[in-house]
């Protein structure tokens, strides 16, 4: 689990050990989140933009999920893709297991073939986040066919205090809201959303929007 000490990193680590699994947490330095450690979970130090690291970070695990988000000292601009590039390469390398990333709504679809990002009210100070997540994306299309990726993108709302009720829906690449037109899923049920994703595969090489 890269990027576990984040909130949503820290919701997945969380939905991931109360499930069973055996979670290695990968975080810059440990000593910031000792607290993460607990039943099944391993807290350990990595770069996620360094191959090697995690080639031998991800070698015989079940399932990658990335999580990260560039530091006060990352260049955003080609953070997400040396990320992306450097899990992709390892998970090939090693035969690891499925790679689940998170994604950004920003690049769904408000409407056929135009994403979100590219609508003329979407926020000028968020552009060059938006496209550095999306170039990231782009990596992913381009990996080999042994690689079986998922992104799994939270809806606009995306709630770090709201409840773990349990439920969500998976949508498809579109902008996904409720009867009443908001998107909105809390980090709990999404983390449910990644999980499910990390366990059974239902979105193979694609992104797909979650939401209530």
């Amino acid at each position: 689990m890269f990027g576990a000490g984040g909130k949503a990193g820290r919701a997945i680590v969380a939905e991931a050990a109360s499930r069973g699994h055996e979670v290695v947490a990968v975080v810059r330095d440990t000593t910031r989140y000792a607290d993460l450690s607990g039943s099944g979970v391993e807290v350990v130090a990595g770069d996620v933009t360094d191959q090697s690291q995690v080639a031998a970070l991800v070698k015989g695990a079940g399932a990658v999920v990335n999580a990260v988000a560039p530091g006060a000292g990352d260049n955003m601009a080609t953070f997400f893709t040396a990320a992306a590039g450097a899990l992709v390469n390892a998970v090939a390398e090693t035969g690891g297991g499925r790679l689940v990333a998170i994604g950004l709504s920003a690049y769904l679809d408000a409407a056929p073939g135009v994403r979100v990002m590219d609508t003329p009210g979407f926020p000028a100070q968020f552009q060059d986040f938006a496209k550095a997540h999306a170039a990231a994306l782009d990596v992913l299309r381009e990996a080999p066919a042994t690689v079986e990726w998922s992104v799994v993108v939270p809806a606009m709302e995306f709630d770090p205090e709201g409840e773990r009720t349990g439920t969500y829906r998976a949508g498809d690449t579109g902008m996904l809201a409720d009867a009443d037109g908001a998107s909105r899923i809390s980090y709990r049920d999404f983390a449910i959303a990644v999980l499910d994703e990390a366990e059974q595969g239902a979105h193979p090489r694609t992104h797909f929007a979650v939401a209530y």
